[in-house]
């Protein structure tokens, strides 16, 4: 959530996808309720600031490729309270989603650059370069690439001085449960680094208020 004021955009399948394809392993720490702490790195040249941020995971559908969840930032500067978005979450499981992206202003070559940032992404890459890796196997990779669409302020009005028309290009250790991701708009500061690590909290049983898609 950069700071920008812009409306946001709604979510839509990506098609195309080879349906014969196996989904991605279900990984136990990737599922509803689990809670993710860390920081996004904002800086530009004007200015070098991480915002502190809490992730919790709402629901999670791997079948269809699908997960929600809300996003807390703790520290944001023209704010007075910490700033909670819900969004969605596309799984690059091939069978419903590929790499490419295919909307939100992200071109097949803004694809690539944001996925080579991940190391885990190498192998795949010339495959990805050619069809987005519709024919990949991805069902027993140690990572899950996503990517997570903001769609509404929770608790602040559309005019707090963020934005939400972008979206984050994630990778998920299935072995820590870590999460990298870089945000993607091109009104934005390039590569802005969201680094989260899983916590405990989210298996006590504490889970944050269900909140209604708008």
């Amino acid at each position: 959530m950069p700071v920008r004021v812009a409306e946001s955009s709604t979510a839509s399948q990506v098609s195309g996808a080879n349906s014969g394809q196996t989904s991605p392993l279900v990984c136990t720490l990737l599922s509803a309720g689990q809670a993710f702490s860390g920081t996004q790195n904002v800086s530009s040249l004007q200015k070098d600031e991480a915002w502190r941020v809490n992730v919790r995971i709402q629901g999670c559908d791997f079948e269809h490729g699908y997960l929600c969840g809300t996003m807390e930032a703790l520290n944001v500067p023209m704010a007075d309270t910490p700033v909670v978005t819900f969004w969605e979450g596309e799984i690059v499981d091939i069978k419903n989603y590929t790499f490419f992206t295919g909307k939100w202003e992200a071109t097949p070559e803004d694809d690539i650059r944001h996925w080579t940032k991940f190391p885990s992404f190498s192998p795949l890459s010339s495959q990805v370069e050619v069809d987005g890796g519709k024919f990949l196997d991805l069902s027993n990779y140690s990572c899950i690439f996503m990517r997570w669409k903001e769609q509404y302020f929770v608790n602040v009005g559309a005019d707090c001085g963020l934005t939400i028309a972008g979206f984050y290009y994630v990778c998920f250790s299935c072995s820590d449960g870590s999460i990298n991701g870089y945000y993607y708009d091109p009104n934005s500061s390039p590569f802005q680094k969201l680094e989260l690590k899983s916590t405990n909290e989210g298996r006590s049983g504490f889970s944050f208020s269900s909140y209604e898609l708008q």
